[in-house]
């Protein structure tokens, strides 16, 4: 047993899926799947239970998980704790809602329990408008949605400001729209039997993303609403379709039951400016990646 393989296991426990979880590491998908059979021979047990191409955590997998998360914060610890220099000051880093409620809570709980002399300050906003604030300075970092190459060309000014950071692939969302209750199956926009489309302010990718698919066959409005628990409040009237990435949906325990079509997997990225790397930052940066998706996946199970 290794850390490189327990981060595996964790990423595949979080994204439930091999091929997304080999993207998040850097890795083939057949490299991840050996890595999994060969840590399940290690411990003697069955961490997953295979369903198609969903991996689902088993008994013992779950057992497994609240260990793996303590040994990668363990070793997060170790080697900080050789370092001579503390970071301190403030950190000030953007990201997107959906970013902030199901990926960063155990990071910002780490990050601030191992350098509480950095005051970390969050700002909330859409991709768009986050980019902006780093090009600019007002923010030190950002986590963004990067549109998919269907759309880009579509907005140049934005497409500027992303060359004129560093990019870092961080988390794969699956992007859904969200249907009532009884809908029928949709395979296109012209499906969708409702009366308008519920997302985000206009600098939203993941809305952006929503309006291009949906104007290749209708017409349908966008309805502009401040959360997403009240996009899917808008979806339980029978009127509304809304988009949000699964990763939120699963948090929401929603009373109600919902259909939903998938969009695609959109990547969420950590900008930053060139050659600007402060010790705030690369300890958010390390905090980040030992600790991404942990409130993801024990929310899921």
């Amino acid at each position: 047993m290794d850390l490189s393989s327990i981060e595996i296991f964790l990423a595949v426990a979080g994204d439930r899926s091999v091929t997304k979880a080999a993207k998040a590491v850097g890795r083939v998908p057949s490299n991840v799947t050996t890595r999994i059979r060969q840590l399940e021979d290690d411990l003697g047990a069955y961490l997953f239970s295979r369903d198609g191409k969903k991996m689902t955590l088993t008994r013992e997998g779950e057992t497994f998980l609240a260990y793996a998360n303590r040994l990668m914060a363990l070793a997060l610890e170790a080697r900080q704790a050789v370092r001579p220099l503390a970071p301190s000051g403030i950190l000030r880093v953007g990201t997107m809602e959906s970013t902030a409620a199901s990926r960063l809570p155990a990071a910002l709980r780490q990050f601030n329990r191992m350098w509480p002399d950095v005051s970390l300050h969050l700002t909330m906003g859409a991709s768009r408008d986050l980019a902006r604030a780093v090009v600019a300075d007002v923010l030190d970092c950002a986590l963004i949605a990067h549109p998919p190459k269907i759309m880009r060309g579509e907005d140049v000014g934005f497409e500027a400001e992303l060359k004129a950071l560093e990019m870092e692939p961080v988390f794969v969302e699956d992007l859904l729209i969200v249907l009532p209750s009884g809908h029928p199956a949709v395979k296109s926009a012209a499906d969708l039997r409702v009366g308008s489309i519920a997302a985000l302010e206009p600098g939203c990718t993941y809305r952006r993303i929503a309006e291009n698919w949906a104007r290749k066959s209708s017409a349908l409005p966008t309805s502009e609403l401040g959360s997403y628990h009240a996009i899917l409040a808008s979806v339980a009237t029978g009127n509304t379709a809304g988009v949000m990435p699964r990763s939120v949906l699963d948090l929401m325990h929603w009373p109600t039951s919902v259909q939903t079509h998938q969009l695609g997997l959109v990547e969420t990225l950590l900008v930053y400016r060139k050659n600007d790397r402060p010790s705030a930052f690369n300890a958010f940066h390390e905090v980040l990646n030992a600790t991404k998706g942990r409130d993801i996946r024990l929310a899921a199970h």
